[in-house]
């Protein structure tokens, strides 16, 4: 079997091994498609028509913004779609408008309730309404989608940090090994949540804030794995032979070490971003993590805490966070499995 054919047989039988643990599979399918539907988060929920119709005219008021004059109203600013006088215009004989299967955004006010809020489910609110009368669906749908893409960040750049500490720890090893792992050590033992708390005080809270301070302790974890890889595999006789040929100490790293290291980081990804899911929701939860108006499922769980009678916020709350929790516990499970030495 020449070289070439070797790593492609290798993931080939990962991936049939992958495949064969059905619940992971399944599990794998439904997330990719739940997070490709909230990628499109602004076509399925939205206070924004898709297209407009309107005296033998198309407008895609999602995509560019018109003033209401072009629809027969008083002011030049920007149309309010959900304005009842606009509306009528919108709808009158000969004119179409199409506004997606939820007409709310995960911002815009429900202004036509009849009951205080937060409210019920009903037709209009599929899962009711919050405590400012906002869509509960639109914000689940938004802050999954914010959710998923900050796990996936803080994942990446965690893990990109702990390959590359562990590797230079493991590869060099001595005085470099000890001097990293005393300076893990005495970062490892700061206080993050005081952090935290101190930094939202300063700083105006935000997404790209949060992303950075947790990312400078969500590596240490990783490292130790990558770290051992490398302190293993730096002796074996396809190293020193490397070396003996003038292979520089990067290439050697990157080529022959760090692919061999590379299986505990693929297995422990998504349990890596379920932490940061989970980080993420509970900062929110304490109020310490996004601001007050991004959509946010911790959020969402402050107020069903606050607000014990409105039952539809916790629980379709808990049911999208557990659900994709169990979602990336199975897909982990499965990964584990494909990548265990002894199924190969």
């Amino acid at each position: 079997m020449s070289r070439s054919s070797r790593p492609k047989s290798l993931a080939r039988r990962r991936w049939q091994l992958f495949r064969a643990n059905r619940r992971g599979f399944i599990s794998l399918c439904i997330f990719v498609l739940l997070f490709g539907l909230s990628l499109g988060a602004e076509l399925l929920s939205n206070d924004t028509p898709l297209l407009i119709h309107y005296q033998g005219e198309w407008y895609t008021p999602l995509w560019n913004e018109y003033p209401e004059t072009v629809f027969g109203g008083d002011f030049d600013t920007e149309a309010d779609y959900r304005d009842p006088y606009i509306l009528e215009k919108l709808q009158a004989a000969g004119n179409r408008v199409f506004f997606p299967p939820n007409p709310h955004s995960y911002n815009s006010i429900t202004l036509t309730l009849d009951r205080p809020v937060p409210s019920p489910p009903t037709r209009e609110n599929w899962l009711g309404t919050d405590d400012r009368g906002r869509d509960v669906l639109a914000r689940l749908l938004y802050g999954f989608r914010l959710s998923v893409l900050f796990g996936l960040s803080l994942t990446t750049i965690g893990t990109l940090i702990g390959i590359l500490a562990g590797a230079i720890q493991g590869y060099f090893g001595g005085k470099t090994d000890l001097f990293v792992q005393r300076f893990i050590e005495i970062w490892g033992s700061m206080p993050e949540l005081y952090l935290l708390i101190i930094f939202a005080s300063i700083f105006k809270p935000s997404v790209a804030l949060l992303l950075v301070l947790l990312s400078l302790f969500g590596w240490m974890g990783l490292s130790d794995y990558v770290r051992a890889e490398f302190l293993k595999g730096r002796n074996m006789e396809y190293v020193k032979a490397a070396r003996a040929l003038g292979v520089g100490n990067l290439t050697i790293m990157y080529r022959h070490l760090l692919p061999n290291g590379m299986t505990p980081v693929i297995t422990f990804l998504p349990f890596r971003m379920s932490g940061a899911i989970l980080a993420l929701t509970s900062l929110d939860f304490l109020g310490l993590g996004v601001p007050p108006s991004t959509p946010s499922l911790g959020e969402l769980l402050a107020q069903g805490k606050a607000n014990i009678d409105a039952w539809w916020l916790s629980l379709s709350t808990f049911v999208v966070l557990v659900g994709t929790l169990i979602l990336l516990i199975f897909i982990g499970e499965a990964l584990r499995e494909a990548f265990d030495p002894r199924k190969q």
